[in-house]
């Protein structure tokens, strides 16, 4: 049996392949894969700020478009990358044991975010962690920070920036974790929607890949995804917006109590306005994922959130 993955060229899309291909084998030790680098809008634009070239579709359309075609069996993406519908004859085939959901910031000159000085720059390639920022730090300077994992290292090493936020879950699977001057809680930066897991992609009708990829599968992580997934959806769905979401399942919270056997699913979600003037934080429990994030998603609604996207819309 052979598998073919579809794969951006840069050095996180291909250690996230190179990892699912390398678990897969160890499951079934007669499976060969391969990999196919496909290069994306999204890794040829470098010089705009992703909110104005289009934000998440631009990493994985033309990995989808080589799945539909039939010319691959897979493809591995960073969940967070994903739009929350599936094209057309698509489906996420696995999602495994999620990884690392903090945003890190690292500084060359050993800065945290409380001792940054009055005006520093720091570089994001995200809206929400830009207006996260500027709600807690309002005097500091975002920079659009663009490029892979390594490039954006270099820069801040390079002292481009005074410091730079960028996702955990890239930094620990590269090595680049050392580099870090201070891992942001969750209390002071949510994550975005999915942040720290993969899903891999494959054919709905393809059942013999879905029958490999389910080894691979995380019921948690899945089930705290969705609810992260389905609070974004509410939302309206949209690639570049200042939303944030974090689901925990009761199996991972011990805290948590369990409902008739069924694990409870605890969601914080969160829209911010660009300045981080205005927030809005929603938090509840619930055993069905997509129901929690939809009813999370109508009370952020409700208690203005329609506003600050309809701006952020606008503008």
């Amino acid at each position: 049996m052979k598998l073919i993955f579809a794969t951006r060229p840069s050095a996180l899309a291909r250690w996230q392949t190179q990892w699912v291909i390398n678990a897969l084998q160890k499951i079934h030790p007669d499976l060969v894969c391969e990999e196919k680098i496909i290069t994306t809008q999204g890794d040829k634009i470098l010089d705009k700020p992703l909110p104005e070239i289009g934000g998440k579709g631009l990493f994985t359309q033309e990995l989808e478009s080589e799945l539909s075609s039939g010319a691959v069996h897979c493809a591995v993406h960073s969940l967070k990358d994903l739009l929350v519908e599936n094209p057309n004859g698509l489906t996420i085939g696995c999602i495994p044991t999620r990884g690392e959901v903090r945003d890190a910031l690292i500084s060359s000159k050993g800065y945290t975010l409380e001792t940054l000085p009055k005006g520093a720059s720091v570089g994001t390639s995200s809206l929400r962690r830009s207006a996260q920022l500027l709600s807690l730090r309002p005097d500091l300077h975002t920079e659009s920070l663009r490029g892979n994992v390594d490039t954006r290292v270099r820069k801040v090493l390079d002292d481009q920036y005074d410091a730079i936020i960028l996702a955990g879950a890239g930094l620990t699977r590269l090595g680049l974790d050392h580099h870090v001057t201070e891992w942001l809680s969750l209390d002071v930066m949510l994550p975005a929607p999915g942040q720290g897991a993969l899903a891999v992609q494959c054919r709905s009708t393809d059942q013999t890949t879905l029958n490999l990829l389910a080894a691979l599968e995380d019921g948690s992580t899945r089930k705290a995804v969705t609810a992260e997934r389905a609070f974004l959806s509410g939302l309206g769905g949209g690639c570049a917006v200042p939303v944030a979401a974090y689901a925990a399942v009761s199996s991972d919270q011990p805290a948590l109590s369990v409902v008739e056997g069924l694990s409870v699913i605890s969601l914080t979600g969160l829209v911010i306005s660009e300045d981080g003037k205005k927030v809005i934080k929603v938090k509840g429990d619930g055993t069905d994922a997509i129901e929690l994030g939809n009813q999370l998603a109508c009370q952020a609604m409700e208690s203005g959130a329609s506003e600050i996207l309809k701006r952020i819309t606008i503008h």
